[in-house]
């Protein structure tokens, strides 16, 4: 091709031939995955999000990339976990809660009170446990790749305060589409309801259900406190979220690319919690100031009304040793 040039040609010739060499090896050592999620992007765990996106790519130096879809717009929760299993998406969010349809050991993260604090809650999920159930669905096609805070979960409601479990009697509760948050509602009393996050809104306005349980910031990006107006702060469970990611595409990248999508998952968790614990704080100041009367009932007699149902796991031997594990952690 370039036999009759001499070398004055070549020489003009050579820069044009790097750089077109250059932007193609650039284009192809890219990776971008697609992360997609229901939260609103004010949420503290699309924040998190954001940060392990940006931490990303300062570990890659540019070779990898994450491209984030919040608010459903790459559909709902469960579309996006169908999607991951087929590998038309990287990364979801999702409640541990969800992930009790995959295995049995997720059950444990929504037991009432069973975390003692905070601290023991992340003592935990940082630990051999934490690391045993991030992996614990590999062979549904999703992995885990950390876990983010996703504060306590507490009732809100229409028309009442609930101060005791017996306010709860014949009330109607939205809860996740998890057999854990079905029997913690009736074994306080309640009618656990399952109705997808996006639907909720709407159920509480039109008194499909009287109430709902989560935690402050999801109480407050939700906008369920313009129909909710008492928040009962009793704090039953700290029920994480999980960053999963499809097994389809895990395997198809290479082992660094693993090693820096994990890394940026692992130092997005600090930052993440400290958003959340400010998170927290500010969207119970602006609930209340939106009217919301907020309480904070006795949790001892909460935490009684669901001893049996605790009890009840000693039947299922591999559970009931992963609560005494959970147990034995340290604060």
């Amino acid at each position: 091709m370039f036999k009759n040039l001499n070398l004055s040609n070549y020489l003009l010739i050579l820069p044009l031939v790097v750089i077109f060499l250059s932007g193609c090896q650039l284009k192809e050592e890219k990776t971008v995955l697609k992360l997609a999620h229901g939260l609103e992007p004010s949420h503290p765990v699309h924040k998190g999000m954001v940060a392990m996106a940006k931490r990303l790519d300062v570990i890659s130096e540019g070779k990898m990339a994450i491209d984030i879809y919040p608010s459903g717009q790459l559909g709902s929760e469960q579309q996006n976990v169908e999607m991951l299993q087929i590998g038309s998406l990287a990364i979801t969010k999702v409640s541990a809660a969800v992930l009790e349809s995959f295995t049995d050991n997720f059950q444990v993260l929504g037991l009432p009170y069973i975390f003692r604090s905070k601290q023991h809650s992340f003592n935990v999920l940082d630990g051999d446990i934490g690391k045993e159930l991030l992996l614990s669905t590999e062979k549904f096609k999703v992995r885990g790749l950390c876990f983010y805070d996703a504060g306590s979960r507490s009732f809100y409601t229409l028309n009442k305060p609930i101060k005791t479990p017996d306010d709860l009697q014949g009330m109607k509760l939205r809860v996740m589409k998890s057999q854990t948050a079905m029997e913690l509602v009736r074994a306080m009393g309640g009618s656990p309801t399952p109705i997808s996050w996006g639907e909720l809104y709407t159920a509480l306005q039109s008194g499909v259900v009287d109430g709902a349980e989560n935690n402050p910031p999801s109480f407050y990006t939700s906008h369920h406190y313009e129909v909710c107006k008492y928040y009962s702060l009793n704090e039953h469970t700290m029920v994480p979220d999980v960053l999963i990611v499809s097994t389809v595409i895990w395997n198809k990248l290479t082992d660094q690319e693993k090693e820096w999508l994990q890394q940026a998952a692992d130092e997005s968790v600090p930052s993440q919690r400290e958003v959340w614990a400010q998170s927290e704080k500010e969207s119970l100041e602006k609930v209340q100031k939106a009217g919301v009367i907020i309480n904070y009932p006795d949790k001892e007699p909460f935490a009684k009304k669901v001893e049996p149902m605790i009890e009840s796991y000693r039947a299922k031997p591999e559970l009931f040793d992963l609560i005494q594990r959970i147990k034995a952690v340290e604060d």
